[in-house]
């Protein structure tokens, strides 16, 4: 499960499939990805290889074909993806990234009231009991 930060578009859209359907044979997820993306199946099925060689995707035998699922959640390649993100884009400095999203107009501004209240359900103390008890 190394190297979720550097994951490719190709990849995520992948993982993307698995993670909608639980599980899926190459040719499942090329169909699903055919809309966005006309991929021939040796492409697919490379790639489902590649995620599993790193540990990313696992797979069954059924029959001949392999059916593949995610070893890995979306929560946590996100995870891992922001934070590669902030520490090469942004030193490290979250709020320097969040300032980017807001001053970009990334943010709207219907979503900041959202941000506010998130900051205050983090900085509010847990289970109703205050900071000095």
């Amino acid at each position: 499960m190394t190297r979720l930060h550097r994951l490719g578009d190709l990849q995520l859209a992948i993982l993307r499939v698995l993670w909608k359907q639980g599980e899926a044979t190459a040719a499942e997820v090329q169909a699903d990805l055919a809309g966005d993306r006309d991929l021939a199946l040796s492409t697919i099925s490379t790639m489902l290889k590649r995620l599993g060689e790193q540990g990313i995707v696992s797979h069954r035998a059924e029959g001949r074909q392999f059916i593949y699922r995610a070893k890995v959640g979306e929560q946590q390649v996100r995870a891992t993806m922001v934070r590669d993100l902030v520490s090469r884009l942004f030193r490290g400095d979250s709020a320097a990234l969040v300032s980017h999203l807001v001053e970009a107009g990334e943010v709207e501004p219907s979503e900041l009231e959202d941000l506010r209240e998130q900051v205050r359900r983090v900085r509010s103390p847990r289970g109703g009991r205050h900071e000095n008890e």
